[in-house]
């Protein structure tokens, strides 16, 4: 290894990005996520003491175990606690301060039990999983992720100029799981209807209500085959759903689950007493409570006093107010979209409000409407609500309206280089989107200013991407600016004739969405890490992706950098070198594929190093971005040396995921991406 380095380190420069953050990078990176503000206590039944060590690994933290919380030393700098759930454990736990830490009850379900409800109660949070499933860790990931505040699905969705919804109503998740990539195209998040759900009983009979049993296992299954956010609904008998209406606390006993299982967006009906959507509104961590008020009796006017009374009650303990009513005029849309300019100015933008109307008078409403609309799909067994259109045909109405343009969009480059746009292509036409998409080659310079500036120009996908300070692209983001790159141009309307152009950064994105699927994102706070590229443009979004994550040191090999992410750069020259790094946390190699061969020695040589420190302090995350044939196969070695490997084809998913939301503001899920892919890209 030592010889392969030191020639490399002859012909190239070989240098250190120091753990500071310079004063650019300051100014346009993300906030850093936070690292976890007290104690993880991972409650564990007999026999499944290893999630307490795969927990601590996500966290990027040591652990240790105890026999009940009053023994846990003050001060001790442990973030991860393993105790095993006992009858004197549950009852230490019941009366010991929680104040210090977060519960966690983890349950394998494998054996077609169900957690202990007086443990279940006294923990902050509960996670269900199934060791069979190959998702396991990722459904982990994200559950922390959600319950530590690492992650944020609301943040981004709320600033979107539209979202939907899709809801499965079918009776078992399993019967949705074939279709669910096709079905959460277009769909921002995904509801489980719990009061459809039908759980057979031992007895071959089924009950209104599904066990919590039942649920908690359809919970797992959906969780686990979509990355979008899922929404909690138990609907009742009066909102055309299935829940007893005369039994709140059920409401409540359901609800407050949900939370604890860690589900981003939890329904809870505006009928239920005070109390109840209080004490919800109390303990709902990082879920988003979504409060839900339904009208079927066909009489209901939005310009009666009643419409901002119920308003403002659901806007008490809310972050989002859904309002749906049964309407049989045309006239009722129009007086839905002044009520909603009425609390746009007496309200702002908080709380969201969701409102459409139901019924075939009320579908223009649906069209109109831009938080959360509940969509449906073909595929579907039912629609969930009268009146539901699906994505394609709210795209379809809002172009006939003039209300979603028809745009010309490009990829620009080579076609090798651009793969991504036959499947843009796909999702246009699933989607009913009105908009073309043309590939062309990058030709000489100033043919990409004679398509940009064209009076229909809709935006761009380039690659390989052009430097941000190109002169016919107005505006750069932030973060383009920093990486120096643009592979996206947005067409972004605004108050003139003509739309704005920005030049984006998408891959940086898809980075550090690819190095967050098996870790929480504080994982890599304040650790080293190592990027191989042949030059600076190659490896800036990697560096821009990596100090978003917070990371300390990162090690740089094969160019010299210049840019504005270059501060702090120090040779990295020899084997001393190298040593003195003990354990970088990951590890991205962007290099040419003639020189891929060239990250196997790190590979290999971090395989055994880091004694020093706790196993599941140590990370060792590969990515592996080289394109074209490769010499040697580095993510074949990285799996054998025990690194968790991901290849360009992950990124490439979740940056075109990214550079779908940019261009035409839709949502289309990676699984979808990736599933895809073996045929398009």
């Amino acid at each position: 290894m030592g010889m392969t380095l030191l020639a490399d380190a002859a012909t190239s420069s070989l240098t250190a990005i120091k753990g500071s953050t310079s004063s650019v990078f300051a100014s346009t990176s993300p906030v850093l996520p936070p690292e976890p503000a007290r104690t993880v206590v991972t409650v564990y039944s007999p026999g499944q003491e290893a999630i307490v060590q795969v927990v601590a690994e996500i966290l990027g933290k040591p652990w240790t175990t105890e026999t009940s919380l009053s023994t846990l030393s003050r001060g001790s700098n442990v973030v991860v606690v393993g105790i095993l759930a006992t009858e004197d454990s549950i009852r230490s736990l019941q009366d010991d301060d929680h104040t210090a830490c977060i519960l966690v009850n983890t349950h394998c379900v494998d054996d077609g039990s169900f957690p202990v409800e007086a443990l279940s109660d006294c923990c902050h949070y509960e996670f269900l999983y199934s060791l069979r499933s190959p998702f396991f860790r990722r459904d982990l990931t994200r559950f922390l992720s959600l319950i530590l505040g690492q992650t944020r699905p609301h943040e981004d969705l709320k600033t979107k100029s539209r979202t939907n919804f899709i809801s499965t109503t079918f009776p078992d998740v399993h019967a949705a799981l074939p279709n669910l990539d096709i079905l959460s195209v277009g769909s921002d998040a995904v509801e489980i209807r719990v009061d459809l759900l039908v759980d057979p009983s031992p007895q071959g009979m089924s009950s209104s209500v599904p066990s919590l049993r039942y649920v908690g296992q359809q919970l797992i299954l959906l969780r686990q085959h979509t990355e979008l956010p899922i929404i909690f609904t138990t609907r009742c008998t009066k909102e055309n759903g299935k829940f007893p209406m005369e039994n709140p606390t059920l409401f409540y006993k359901y609800l407050r689950r949900a939370i604890q299982w860690g589900v981003e967006y939890i329904d809870v009906e505006l009928w239920l007493p005070e109390d109840i959507r209080k004490r919800l509104s109390e303990v709902k961590g990082n879920s988003i409570i979504m409060s839900a008020f339904h009208d079927f009796s066909g009489t209901w006017k939005w310009t009666s006093p009643d419409a901002p009374r119920i308003f403002a009650e659901s806007a008490q303990y809310a972050d989002i107010v859904k309002m749906i009513a049964m309407v049989n005029t045309i006239e009722a849309n129009y007086e839905l979209e002044y009520f909603r300019s009425t609390v746009r100015k007496s309200h702002g933008s908080y709380p969201l409000l969701s409102a459409v109307n139901m019924g075939q008078m009320g579908q223009l409403s649906r069209a109109l409407n831009t938080v959360f609309s509940p969509i449906t799909h073909p595929l579907l067994p039912m629609i969930a609500a009268p009146g539901q259109l699906t994505a394609a045909e709210i795209n379809e109405a809002l172009h006939i309206m003039g209300q979603l343009p028809k745009r010309d969009l490009y990829a620009i480059g080579s076609f090798r280089s651009t793969p991504q746009s036959m499947f843009m292509e796909k999702c246009f036409n699933e989607l009913s989107l009105p908009h073309t998409l043309t590939s062309i080659d990058r030709g000489p310079t100033g043919s990409i200013e004679r398509v940009i500036t064209q009076p229909t120009f809709g935006g761009a996908s380039v690659h390989p991407p052009i430097p941000s300070g190109t002169a016919c692209i107005p505006a750069v983001s932030e973060a383009a600016r920093a990486i120096g790159l643009v592979d996206t141009i947005v067409a972004e309307c605004g108050q003139g004739p003509q739309p704005q152009l920005i030049g984006e950064n998408a891959t940086w994105k898809g980075i550090r969405a690819t190095l967050t699927r098996d870790y929480v994102p504080s994982a890599y706070r304040g650790r080293a890490a190592i990027i191989l590229a042949g030059s600076e443009s190659e490896a800036s979004a990697t560096i821009f992706a990596l100090r978003s994550l917070g990371v300390g040191a990162i090690h740089t090999v094969g160019f010299r950098a210049h840019g504005p992410l270059a501060e702090g750069l120090e040779p990295f020259t020899s084997i001393q070198s190298v040593k003195m790094v003990e354990q970088p946390f990951a590890m991205v190699s962007a290099l040419p594929p003639e020189k891929s061969l060239l990250v196997q020695p790190l590979l290999r040589h971090y395989r055994s190093s880091g004694r020093a420190s706790p196993p599941s302090t140590r990370g060792k995350v590969y990515l592996d971005l080289t394109r074209g044939e490769r010499t040697g196969d580095p993510v074949g070695v990285a799996v054998w040396a025990g690194w968790t490997a991901y290849g360009i084809e992950d990124v490439d998913a979740w940056t075109t995921v990214e550079t779908l939301r940019l261009l035409v503001g839709q949502n289309v899920p990676f699984d979808f991406v990736r599933m895809a892919s073996g045929r398009v890209f």
